[in-house]
């Protein structure tokens, strides 16, 4: 069973960044694309960006310039550095593949607020 756990929860500043990282229990992870995504309240969870083992990303249009993904394959883990923040960008950040599999995390909590 795939295990993901993302850390990083914080409130932050409008303008300001936060990093997230997700570390991942199985080794497969290695070899598939890692995705970060969100959910804020009342919404549906969306993709906000991702990237394949070869390091090629894909970012969502509302992140585009301002986050950025990156992947430690011998760690299995996962980054997300979020800058520029935004308060709509409040939301919990959850780690998985893509296309997702059904073992998501608990999440972490971003609040960009002043």
């Amino acid at each position: 069973q795939v295990q993901l756990v993302e850390s990083g929860e914080a409130l932050v500043n409008p303008g300001g960044p936060r990093e997230l990282s997700c570390q991942a229990s199985e080794g497969t992870s290695g070899i598939l694309t890692m995705a970060w995504y969100r959910q804020a309240p009342g919404k549906q969870r969306e993709l906000v960006a991702s990237i394949t083992t070869g390091g090629s990303t894909n970012y969502a249009d509302s992140v585009k310039g301002r986050f950025t993904i990156s992947r430690d394959n011998a760690k299995i883990t996962a980054y997300l550095q979020m800058n520029s923040l935004k308060p709509e960008d409040t939301a919990v950040y959850y780690c998985n593949h893509y296309p997702a599999g059904n073992y998501w995390g608990q999440g972490t909590q971003v609040t960009v607020s002043s």
